[in-house]
């Protein structure tokens, strides 16, 4: 027999989900182009200033659609234990890229886009809405931010 356990807390949930923007490597981007095409790649990021920064090049659809659209949904890849998030996207060119996330991605990952050619930008998704779930006993109280606010 298999035992549901008990659905987190509010506050267990969302420390849960820092503590996983804080560990994993890899983040799933999901975008669209203005034809509604959609994009699904996996990309490294950090978790730095409530922003989820990432790196890939303007010259793929990933980075097009980020600059073009301004929006993505993020994931994680783990359908037992969901993190969703919608954010807005700001784009920065390799040279605009702010310092303090720049070094924050260089020391979660130990690669510097900057050295990479053809360029790369830097991109700041800023949460939107957060949800996170354990199976279905936790699809209630998923919503973890609305409108950009943390509602615990």
């Amino acid at each position: 027999m298999v035992m549901t356990p008990p659905p987190r807390d509010p506050a267990r949930r969302k420390q849960d989900v820092l503590d996983r923007l804080g560990r994993e490597t890899d983040i799933w981007v999901a975008t669209a182009d203005a034809d509604g095409l959609p994009c699904l790649v996996p990309l490294w990021f950090v978790w730095h200033e409530e922003s989820v920064w990432l790196w890939t090049r303007l010259t793929n659809p990933t980075g097009r659609n980020l600059r073009d659209g301004g929006r993505a949904r993020l994931a994680f890849g783990d359908t037992l234990d969901v993190v969703l998030i919608d954010g807005r996207a700001e784009v920065f060119g390799a040279a605009e890229a702010p310092a303090a996330a720049v070094r924050a991605f260089l020391g979660k990952t130990g690669w510097d886009p900057r050295e990479e050619g053809p360029p790369y930008a830097c991109f700041r998704v800023r949460p939107h809405s957060v949800r996170a779930w354990h199976g279905e006993s936790e699809l209630k109280g998923r919503h973890l931010m609305r409108d950009g606010v943390w509602t615990v």
